[in-house]
Formats: structure tokens, C-alpha cells, sequence
């Protein structure tokens, strides 16, 4: 689940180590800011270096202004940028379309709960910059997701790995290997639960282009 060269900039570097990585990915940039989050706070949990107000403080501002500088790339440069670069990001034709439908169905639930969501939480911003979403409900939709975004994974490694410097031996290893394991297939499902998505959305689009049949 971790990727392995995370832990060695947390280490190193602490909190800006996590206040980057989130804000770029937040920003458009794909990295595993929500990896960043998580193996921080399970780090503060496990050896006490770093206080975790401070992860879920710099892992929250982090996704505020990243988002905003997203926002404003999109709205500044749109979805021309998008459609002729957006593969380098690895944003698709199809996950820019299925971003333009759901954004035009659930323009302030995608800010809130695409921070929750792993491609969206990438490229939410910048499609709302681009597709002209009012920056008001953007800014407050986009702190708040931001704040409990923070909050919910940063004390969720924080427990866990607090949990693990007190149990010992088979224990220990096994709690920390079901964790583990049930976060990657978290991680599966919600990769199939895309894929699943784009392809209705390709149905849809099928449909809506074919000419109604003739009476």
C-alpha cells in the first residue's frame, strides 16, 4: 500500500515532506498525497517524531491551496489545456467526460467528496476551474473536504499505528498485516468501482447519440 520511497522523505523531511506532496497532487500532479497522509501519521503513532495536529494541520492546508491552484489553472487555461495535455497527468478523454457529467449533476458534492475519491481528488479542481464552477462554493466545499479529509485518515494512521507499538509479537504482525491487507482491497474495489462507472457513462453516451427508433 505504501509506497516505498514515502517514508524515507517523511523521515527526512516531516511535515513539508507532506504539505508538497499533497498539494501537488491536489494541484493536478499524481501523487499519493492520501499515502503521504496516512504513513506520517502512522509514523507519529509509532515513534512519537512528529506531532499529528501538525500532519493533519499541514495535510489540510496542503489540499486547500493545492486545490485553489488547481481551480485557477483550469479556469485560467480550460479544458483545451486539459483535452490536448491532460494525458500526461493521465487524464483521459473518458475520465474528462466523466468528470464534465458529474460535475454538471454534482458540482458541490464532487468538490466535497472527491477529496475522498482517489482520481477525482487529482483532477476535481481543475476540472471545476475549467468547466466555469463559481469559485465561492468551490473555496467553502473545498476547505471543509479538505479539513475532514485531514482529519479522518490522519487520526485513522495516527490510532493505527499507535495501536501497533502496543501490542507485541504475532499480535502485533498480525494486525498490522490485515490492515494492510483490507486497505489494498479498499483500493481494488474502488479502482473496479471506476472502471465500472466510466464504462455506464460510455453506455449512456452510446445511447443518447443513437437516433430514436422509427414508429
Amino acid at each position: 500500500m505504501f509506497e516505498a520511497w514515502i517514508h524515507p522523505l517523511i523521515v527526512g523531511y516531516g511535515l513539508w515532506a507532506v504539505f508538497l506532496i499533497v498539494m501537488f497532487e491536489s494541484a493536478g500532479v499524481p501523487l499519493p498525497g492520501e499515502t503521504a497522509l496516512v504513513s506520517a501519521a502512522i509514523y507519529s503513532g509509532m515513534t512519537g517524531n512528529l506531532q499529528i495536529t501538525h500532519i493533519i494541520g499541514v495535510a489540510a492546508a496542503g489540499a486547500i491551496i493545492g486545490d485553489n491552484i488547481g481551480f485557477w489553472v483550469g479556469r485560467t487555461w480550460g479544458l483545451p489545456l486539459l483535452h490536448r495535455h491532460g494525458h500526461w497527468i493521465n487524464l483521459t478523454e473518458k475520465r474528462l467526460a466523466l468528470g464534465d457529467r458529474l460535475f454538471k449533476s454534482h458540482g458541490a458534492k464532487i468538490v466535497f467528496f472527491g477529496r475522498f475519491i482517489a482520481f477525482l481528488r487529482i483532477f476535481a479542481a481543475l476540472l471545476a476551474g475549467a468547466l466555469r464552477y463559481g469559485w465561492k462554493p468551490f473555496m467553502f466545499y473545498n476547505a471543509l473536504g479538505g479539513v475532514i479529509w485531514a482529519l479522518v485518515f490522519g487520526l485513522g494512521g495516527y490510532i493505527f499505528g499507535d495501536a501497533v507499538t502496543r501490542l507485541s509479537g504475532p499480535i502485533g504482525i498480525a494486525a498490522f498485516i490485515c490492515a494492510v491487507a483490507g486497505a489494498a482491497g479498499f483500493m481494488w474495489f474502488a479502482k473496479r468501482q471506476e472502471h465500472a462507472y466510466l464504462e455506464r457513462l460510455e453506455r449512456e453516451a452510446a445511447a443518447e447519440n443513437d437516433p430514436p427508433p422509427k414508429i
